[in-house]
């Protein structure tokens, strides 16, 4: 699932949520977010048991600041609420899906 994210509901959908989580920090004039805004869609629709988030940083940054983001697009994974790494930089779809695991 494909969830767009924002401080009102961050908590609820990632930090408060049982399971996996990625979480997508891009901004709308990024090349490279782009051009990883497909293959995270792709993941989406193949991977029920992974939420997919995308938290826009012009929009959101509070969230970004909070979490570090200084290069977009930065993929954070989540598990039960608690980082657990991040990529940065476009990547394509079988490295995503190897970070995931």
């Amino acid at each position: 699932m494909l969830m767009k994210l924002n401080v009102e509901n961050f908590e609820k959908e990632v930090l408060q949520a049982q399971g996996l989580a990625l979480v997508d920090f891009y901004a709308d004039w990024c090349g490279p977010c782009k051009m990883v805004a497909p293959v995270l869609e792709e993941i989406a629709q193949e991977r029920e048991d992974v939420l997919i988030g995308k938290i826009n940083v012009d929009e959101s940054g509070i969230l970004a600041a909070k979490y570090q983001v200084v290069n977009i697009p930065t993929m954070i994974l989540f598990k039960d609420g608690k980082e657990q790494g991040r990529i940065i930089g476009f990547r394509p779809k079988d490295d995503i899906l190897q970070f995931i695991g």
